[in-house]
């Protein structure tokens, strides 16, 4: 059942790192979207997707590399500042965040050269709950 008290959510996030490099892309127009897409959003300006580095289509923008870390908790989608705290926190520590929440979970994408550091301050902030 989705948690949306927060102290329950920060205790229990249990943060764990996936595998591999992502980065963001900006879709050109006509551009299909990559079979190895992890997320997909329309805006405006344009088609973003998320990708394994190294599987970005071609003519795409693409980001700096980003780890992605899982928060393992089923967050509610109507929970008030689980994301606030946690961005606070790596922003606090020099790590910027780019959050996305899915219907059971929130996925945090971090400087990959930072993910370590990530984690240590998510461990800290979850036991410290």
């Amino acid at each position: 059942m989705a948690e949306s008290d927060l102290s329950k959510l920060l205790a229990n996030m249990r943060p764990r790192l996936k595998p591999g490099v992502f980065v963001f892309c900006s879709l050109p127009k006509g551009v299909a979207i990559p079979p190895a897409a992890i997320m997909v959003f329309e805006e405006a300006e344009g088609r973003t997707v998320i990708v394994p580095q190294g599987r970005e289509p071609a003519g795409a923008k693409v980001s700096h590399p980003h780890a992605w870390i899982v928060l393992q908790v089923e967050s509610d989608l109507a929970s008030v500042g689980f994301l606030a705290k946690i961005t606070a926190t790596l922003a606090a520590a020099d790590i910027s965040t780019n959050a996305v929440s899915a219907f059971y979970h929130d996925h945090l994408f971090v400087p990959a050269e930072k993910a370590g550091k990530a984690m240590e301050f998510l461990r800290e902030l979850s036991a410290s709950a």
